[in-house]
């Protein structure tokens, strides 16, 4: 089982090239953003947990981001491999990851960061929110989003270099050139 992990700032396109990578290889798609939005706007004691955490740009705690992990890979255990998209932004949940994929006989095989400079990923997100209508889009929040992934997220590149599971990819360009190159690396691993 191939287990990806597409990692990379907000609005850096991990979402869309997690999508079109999980159609090319049939993998499954997991976006933590996405289920806990789901969940939000069903109203479901998931989602009223999270929502005051997410509208203010924060991380929902560890602890439940694992167990969702852990749910989406016992549902789909026989898949070929899975794109985590969002998940993991800490090293903590790295290493619960790790353990979680451990308990199921499973390991992450490779990581991919895609690079954006900071200016062009506020740009990225505000569009998105008038585009989508997306709340949690304001330029305070992405702001905070912005400084919460440099604050815990981005050690997890040196984390994944020492392992030499990390390739880097620039997240600039048009969708079908970021997406050849990410697919290259899938291939050359």
């Amino acid at each position: 089982m191939f287990n990806l992990i597409l990692f990379g700032p907000p609005g850096a396109g991990k979402g869309t090239q997690a999508v079109r990578i999980a159609e090319k290889y049939n993998w499954i798609h997991i976006s933590t953003g996405d289920i806990l939005r789901a969940e939000v706007s069903q109203g479901t004691p998931l989602g009223l947990k999270v929502k005051a955490i997410m509208e203010a740009g924060q991380l929902v705690s560890d602890e439940l981001l694992v167990e969702i992990m852990e749910s989406v890979f016992v549902r789909h255990g026989q898949a070929k491999g899975f794109v985590l998209d969002g998940f993991p932004r800490t090293l903590n949940q790295a290493r619960e990851l790790d353990k979680m994929l451990g308990k199921l006989g499973q390991k992450v095989t490779m990581v991919l960061s895609l690079d954006v400079e900071e200016e062009e990923l506020v740009k990225r997100l505000l569009k998105r929110a008038l585009d989508q209508g997306r709340k949690d889009d304001t330029e305070e929040v992405i702001k905070n989003r912005l400084i919460q992934y440099h604050q815990h997220t981005k050690p997890l590149i040196d984390h994944y270099r020492d392992q030499g599971l990390l390739k880097e990819a620039m997240g600039v360009g048009s969708i079908e050139d970021i997406f050849v190159t990410l697919c290259s690396a899938i291939d050359a691993n």
